[in-house]
C-alpha cells in the first residue's frame, strides 16, 4: 500500500493494527512503551474502538489479553524484559492453555541495560513455555511478524512471543505495509475446559503441547524468518539472530563470504543448523543478548565443531552488540568514524528541576540523617530512583517493581529501625498494595513514602492506575487512616513535612506519607496545549 518511516515498536503496533487487532493490553516500560502509544494513538483505535487503555501491571495485561483470546478476538499484550518475570505465571501456563483469537506477547529486552536493572534475554522464557518465537532483525520485519502472527497463533493454537531489542525498538525505518485486514470473525471458546488448568485437564493439555513441538519445529525450518545462505569461505559459519543479522551484513556491504544462516523464528531449525554444522569448521554465534543460541548449538553439537560467541569471549558476555565488536569476532577493523576525546564523560540521569521529588528527599535525608543515624531507606523503580545518585544518596536497595515496602518490612522484621520505603504512586499499584497488606496483616513497623506525581513519569506521562485513590486503597487494605498522611511537596511546606515524617517515624506501626504535586513535565505539556 505504502511506505511509513517507523520505530521498531511503532512498525509492530502498525503491523498489528493491519492484522485486525481487537485490544492492546501493557503496561509502560522501556523499550516497549511506544508501542501501545502508537496504538492509542492511530486513528484505526477510534474507528474500531479498540482496547488501549494502560494495564495496572504485566500480569493483569497477560491476564486480560489472554481472556480477549479466549472471546475469539485479536490481542498484543507488551512489556519491557522484566516485565515479563510479572507475567510469568500466566504467559507460561497460556502454553498449556492453548489461544483462540491470535495472541501475540512482545518482550522488549535491553541488552546494555539502558533503563533496567538487568539485561535478561527473553528467549528463555519462550524456549521454557514451549511456544513459538520470533524475532525480528529490522522495522520491515517487526511489520510483517505482527501482522502475520495473529494467523501463525490461530493455526498454532498457541500465543507467540515476538522479541525486541532497544535498538531496534527505537530506530527508523522505512516500512511497506500490506492490505488491512478486518478483525476476525471466531465464536468464543466453547469447551472452557481447556482453560481450567485442573491437574486432570493439565496434564492432558501439557502433552498436547509436547505434541506440538513437531509442527513447530517443522513451522520454524520452512520459515520466510529464516534463511540459509552459502558462502565460499567455509572456515567460518555464522548463525546470526534478529538484529546481529544486521550487524554482520553491515560488515559485508558487498556479500557475507562466509555462510550464513539468519534466524528469526524459534524454536531453532535444526535442519539448517545442522547443514550449516556440517559445512563449516567453526560457528560464530552472533544474537544480541544472552548466550540462548550458543548454548543450545554447543548441546546439539557437543564437541564435534567449535562454537564461538559470547561465551568464549570471542564477542563481550554483556552489554550491547555493536557492528564493532561484531566486527572483531569475524577478524575484520572497523576504524571509527570518530573518536571520542577521553575528557568526555557521561553525564548521569537527574531528577528534572522542580521535580517533587527532590522536595521530599531534601527533607527525607534531614530528619532521617539528624535524628535516626541507623536508618534505613529502601528505593523503587520510577524517576525517584535517582535519589540514590547526586546530591541525595538517599538509597539503601532498588531492586525490583515494588520490592521497597517488602524489603523494608523484612528489615523491620530482623530489627532496623527506622525501615522507610520509598514508592511512586504507579509502581504502588502495580505492585506494592500486596506488600502492603503484609505489613498490615503483621503491624510491621515501617514508614512508606509514596511519592506520588500522579503519573507514570520515568516512561513518558501515562496515565497512573491509582491516581485519585491511593489514600482510599491504603484506608481499604487497612492502615489507620490517622497515619495516612498527605503533604504537598514544596519549600514553603518544609517545616510541615518535617513535622509529619517526624510524627510518622516515632510511630510504631505502619504508616504512609503521601507526597503530592503533579509531574513538572506533565504539567507543562498540559499548560502548552491549552
Amino acid at each position: 500500500m505504502n511506505k511509513q518511516l517507523l520505530l521498531g515498536d511503532e512498525a509492530l503496533a502498525q503491523g498489528a493494527l493491519d492484522a485486525g487487532l481487537s485490544g492492546v493490553y501493557a503496561y509502560p516500560g522501556t523499550p516497549s512503551t511506544e508501542i501501545t502509544e502508537y496504538i492509542q494513538a492511530a486513528p484505526e483505535q477510534k474507528e474500531r474502538a479498540i482496547h488501549s487503555r494502560w494495564s495496572a501491571n504485566e500480569k493483569t495485561a497477560m491476564e486480560a489479553a489472554l481472556g480477549m483470546s479466549f472471546a475469539g478476538k485479536r490481542a498484543l499484550v507488551c512489556m519491557k524484559h522484566v516485565g515479563m518475570n510479572v507475567a510469568a505465571d500466566c504467559f507460561v501456563n497460556a502454553g498449556i492453555t492453548g489461544v483462540r483469537g491470535g495472541l501475540i506477547v512482545v518482550a522488549a529486552d535491553d541488552p546494555g541495560m539502558h533503563s533496567s536493572q538487568n539485561e535478561q534475554d527473553s528467549r528463555f522464557y519462550g524456549d521454557f513455555a514451549l511456544v513459538p518465537i520470533f524475532e525480528p532483525s529490522n522495522q520491515q520485519e517487526a511489520y510483517d511478524m505482527a501482522y502475520h502472527g495473529f494467523d501463525f497463533s490461530e493455526q498454532t493454537g498457541e500465543p507467540v512471543l515476538m522479541r525486541l531489542v532497544t535498538r531496534l525498538a527505537h530506530s527508523r525505518a522505512g516500512v511497506e505495509r500490506l492490505e488491512p485486514q478486518a478483525p476476525p470473525t471466531l465464536a468464543a471458546v466453547e469447551d472452557a475446559r481447556q482453560f481450567v488448568l485442573l491437574p486432570g485437564i493439565a496434564r492432558r493439555r501439557y502433552h498436547a503441547l509436547l505434541e506440538k513441538q513437531a509442527d513447530l519445529l517443522k513451522a520454524s525450518e520452512e520459515s520466510p524468518y529464516n534463511s540459509y545462505v552459502d558462502g565460499n569461505d567455509k572456515s567460518v559459519g555464522i548463525v546470526a539472530c534478529g538484529i546481529g543479522y544486521n550487524y554482520v551484513m553491515e560488515n559485508y556491504p558487498d556479500g557475507c563470504p562466509h555462510p550464513i544462516l539468519k534466524i528469526g523464528q524459534y524454536p531453532l531449525p535444526r535442519k539448517q543448523l545442522m547443514k550449516i554444522a556440517t559445512d563449516c569448521d567453526t560457528l560464530l554465534v552472533v544474537e544480541d543478548g544472552q548466550p540462548f543460541v550458543e548454548k543450545q548449538l554447543k548441546g546439539y553439537l557437543g564437541n564435534a565443531l567449535r562454537v564461538k560467541g559470547r561465551t568464549d569471549g570471542t564477542l563481550p558476555p554483556d552489554g550491547e552488540l555493536t557492528p564493532d565488536n561484531v566486527a572483531r569476532a569475524l577478524g575484520l577493523h572497523n576504524e571509527p568514524l570518530y573518536h571520542v576525546p577521553s575528557l568526555v564523560e557521561m553525564r548521569p540521569p537527574a531528577m528534572c528541576e522542580g521535580c517533587g521529588h527532590r522536595d521530599m528527599y531534601t527533607i527525607l535525608n534531614k530528619v532521617l540523617r539528624t535524628d535516626f543515624p541507623s536508618h534505613r531507606v529502601f528505593g523503587d523503580i520510577g524517576c525517584y530512583t535517582l535519589g540514590a545518585g547526586a546530591p541525595f544518596h538517599a538509597l539503601h536497595s532498588t531492586v525490583d517493581m515494588g520490592a521497597s515496602i517488602t524489603m523494608a518490612k523484612g528489615a523491620a522484621d530482623a530489627g532496623i529501625y527506622p525501615a522507610v520505603a520509598v514508592i511512586g504512586d504507579s509502581t504502588f499499584t502495580h505492585s506494592g498494595m500486596t506488600g502492603l497488606l503484609d505489613c498490615v496483616n503483621e503491624q510491621a513497623d515501617v514508614t512508606i513514602i509514596i511519592s506520588d506525581n500522579e503519573t507514570t513519569a520515568m516512561t513518558g506521562g501515562q496515565d497512573s492506575a491509582g491516581t485519585g485513590r491511593l489514600e482510599s486503597i491504603c484506608a481499604g487494605i487497612g492502615v489507620e487512616p490517622e497515619h495516612i498522611r498527605v503533604v504537598v511537596p514544596l519549600k514553603k511546606n518544609y517545616e510541615e513535612m518535617e513535622q509529619i515524617l517526624r510524627e510518622e517515624l516515632a510511630y510504631h506501626g505502619v504508616s504512609v506519607i503521601i507526597p503530592r504535586r503533579e509531574c513538572i513535565q506533565t504539567l507543562a505539556r498540559k499548560k502548552r496545549n491549552k
